[in-house]
């Protein structure tokens, strides 16, 4: 301990914050991001089959994400594997599906989990090098045998003859000449770049997460704010005057009072110095002799009479 008692408390303190975010980055890793995802995907299906009140089959509900999630949008749909692979299901949100999906395992009753994850798109599946223009929207089936169970594993669903398409809305726009993208990520954290078509739909073969994004500095510019008036950039530099000028003063009235207390200090220690100084020298005694012994004595001085005035009685 006494080696870590000579450190500055700033210099530990700066070493501390490295250490966090050394550990922010670790825990930005892509494997960590897909465990992340998916332990959110089990917490949305807990909460999706919260919806489930009496449901009927083929009826959207939409479900409640956590208060801490704010933004996300979740829904569940409980469908029949038989109706599903004859009939499909069209306009369930953003996501069309075809004729002809196959479940594995089979169940009797699935029921498909649909996310929206709005603002947290970037945190949960984060793409180096690309900016999302939509919102990561999720397509996930669950058995709905019981329709109170949680933590369940998801089933595997293939669109065999068409795939299910996605049609986004609300997409930002990006800069003319560069290449609008779909990505989809696969449950295992996978993902994969493909072609958008016309009129802002993505299409996949196989559950998972979508969104549309564009190479970062594709992104068309946000609209210009209102010119800020003169005076505001006034008072904005006088803000900042005032900043300035409080640090400077709190700066200048610690070195004020520490060169008070070092000139207190250097005071004391002259006169200190000045008493020792005199008590070594001192003044040097006569010595005499009073019996046997010698002792220090005053020098013998006779006090003159004087004549207090001229009157002599």
């Amino acid at each position: 301990m006494e080696v870590f008692s000579h450190i500055p408390p700033i210099a530990i303190s700066f070493t501390l914050l490295v250490l966090l975010l050394a550990w922010d980055c670790k825990a930005q890793s892509p494997s960590s991001n897909i465990t992340l995802a998916r332990q959110l995907d089990s917490l949305l299906q807990n909460y999706a089959y919260g919806a489930f009140d009496h449901p009927r089959t083929g009826t959207p509900y939409d479900g409640v994400a956590p208060s801490n999630l704010t933004g996300i949008k979740v829904a569940v749909l409980r469908l029949r594997c038989g109706s599903l692979r004859t009939r499909g299901f069209r306009h369930y949100k953003e996501f069309d599906i075809p004729t002809g999906v196959i479940v594995q395992p089979y169940v009797k009753r699935l029921a498909f989990v649909y996310q929206n994850l709005g603002n947290w798109s970037s945190f949960y599946y984060p793409l180096q090098g690309y900016t999302y223009l939509a919102p990561v929207l999720g397509l996930l089936a669950y058995s709905a045998v019981n329709i109170s169970a949680i933590g369940l594993s998801e089933l595997d669903i293939l669109a065999s003859s068409s795939p299910i398409s996605i049609k986004f809305a609300d997409v930002r726009p990006a800069l003319s000449g560069f290449t609008v993208k779909c990505v989809k990520f696969d449950l295992n954290g996978t993902r994969e770049l493909t072609d958008l078509n016309s009129g802002n739909v993505c299409t996949t073969f196989r559950q998972g997460h979508f969104s549309i994004v564009v190479n970062s500095s594709g992104i068309a510019p946000a609209p210009a704010p209102n010119p800020i008036p003169s005076p505001g950039k006034g008072h904005k530099f006088k803000a900042w005057k005032i900043v300035v000028s409080a640090v400077g003063g709190f700066v200048g009235l610690l070195l004020l009072i520490l060169l008070v207390a070092c000139l207190a200090s250097y005071r004391k220690k002259k006169k200190l110095m000045e008493m020792q100084k005199r008590e070594e020298v001192g003044e040097v005694l006569q010595m005499g002799q009073v019996g046997n012994t010698r002792v220090p004595v005053a020098p013998m001085t006779r006090t003159q009479p004087v004549i207090e005035n001229d009157y002599v009685p």
